[in-house]
Parts: structure tokens; sequence; C-alpha cells
């Protein structure tokens, strides 16, 4: 089985942008986790992050036939981008939203989400652990 992780705007400075909102922990730090998860699940995880819309269709659309399941944070672009959920339901990859925060509680634009309608599960508030309860679906969901 083969993961995406894909990371939308602003992730890249985790631990350094809103530390009680997102935590201290580094995206490299993340990125480190995510890895060492994967390996003990016995699955090839690839990783990106990009602040640009369209690099994140761009990669959605190249997953197309070589990945099995995506685990997606897509930031802000969760709120407002039509590109990203229509990228997602373009390959049909089983996919699980992410976020950090508990977006539910948070500012009222938050509360809309374009990417969960192509997504089969969502998981807010659980911190980095997020990330790998998502992979532990995916695994579940290739498996079962």
């Amino acid at each position: 089985m083969k993961i995406l992780v894909i990371n939308g705007p602003n992730l890249n400075m985790l631990g350094i942008r809103e530390p009680d909102i997102y935590g201290r922990t580094t995206y490299a730090d993340l990125c480190a986790l995510i890895k060492a998860h994967a390996e003990k699940l016995g699955v090839e995880v690839e990783l990106y992050q990009s602040n640009h819309e369209g690099d994140l269709v761009d990669k959605i659309q190249e997953a197309y036939g070589r990945i099995d399941g995506i685990v997606i944070n897509p930031g802000a672009y969760t709120h407002t981008s039509v590109a990203i959920l229509d990228a997602l339901k373009a390959v049909a990859i089983p996919s699980v939203e992410v976020h950090i925060s508990e977006v539910d509680k948070r500012e009222e634009f938050r509360q809309i989400s374009y990417v969960r309608l192509a997504c089969f599960a969502t998981i807010t508030g659980h911190g980095l652990d997020g990330y790998l309860e998502a992979m532990d679906m995916l695994r579940e969901r290739y498996a079962g």
C-alpha cells in the first residue's frame, strides 16, 4: 500500500505559526513521525507540502493509478478550494481530511470544508496524531 500525505499552505511553518493552536512541533518533526508510523504499518508513504493551490491539484492528479490512499490537510484551502475538491473527486482515491486544530470550534469561516465532500472521514483536533489515525483508517480500508 502507498499513502500520499498532502499538506497545504503554512503547514511548513509548524512550530512557528500560532504555537498556541498548532503546537511547537516542526514540519520536519511531523514528517519524521509520519515516516516512522508508515514503517510500523508496513506501508510506503510519500509526503508533499505546497503553499500553492495548483501544485496541490497537480499532486492529487499525479497520484492517480499509483497511490492507494490520501491523507490531506489542505490548510486554508479547505474552506475555499473547489479545485482541490474536484481533483480528489476525479481521482477517486480513498482520502481522509485531517486538521491539527479543532476547526469546528474556531472562526465561523472555518466551518466550511469543500474537501470533506470527497473524503470518507475527517479528523480534527487530534493534533499531529490525527495524521497517524488517518493512515490507520486508510490501512484498514485497504486491507478490508
